[in-house]
């Protein structure tokens, strides 16, 4: 069994297209996931990008995503420290990396930046690894 921590963008990517994940992967991520897509989905249908309906059909299929949702004390402090040592401001992204360090084999994102920020620190893998 392959662990990837997977992002808000990475979930919505699979929300949108439907790419089913084998059923050898665990998918991970922090508890942070379900305000980052709930967020993103309103968001793209205010500035009219997708039909309301659209929105909550994604939302629904995020839900029914086998995804551990994970957020302890542990997380948050590595989380804190990553933030800081990468120069971020914003510990969102340092969240996934963490766990990533913590509990998983890999991050998928589809954020070029992030992961290229994260090169040496936590592997990273593409979307269709999770085929």
């Amino acid at each position: 069994m392959t662990r990837f921590v997977v992002d808000a963008g990475t979930v919505l990517h699979l929300a949108s297209t439907g790419i089913v994940v084998a059923a050898e992967h665990e998918l991970l991520a922090p508890t942070l996931l379900r305000s980052q897509t709930l967020a993103a989905l309103h968001e793209a249908v205010q500035r009219g990008e997708i039909p309301p309906e659209v929105a909550r059909e994604r939302l629904a299929r995020i839900g029914r995503m086998r995804i551990r949702l994970l957020g302890d004390g542990v997380l948050r402090r590595r989380a804190w420290d990553l933030a800081d040592r990468l120069g971020w401001a914003s510990t969102y992204d340092a969240e996934y990396v963490a766990l990533t360090q913590l509990q998983a084999d890999a991050l998928v994102t589809l954020d070029a930046d992030l992961a290229r920020s994260v090169e040496g620190i936590v592997a990273t893998a593409s979307i269709d690894a999770l085929r």
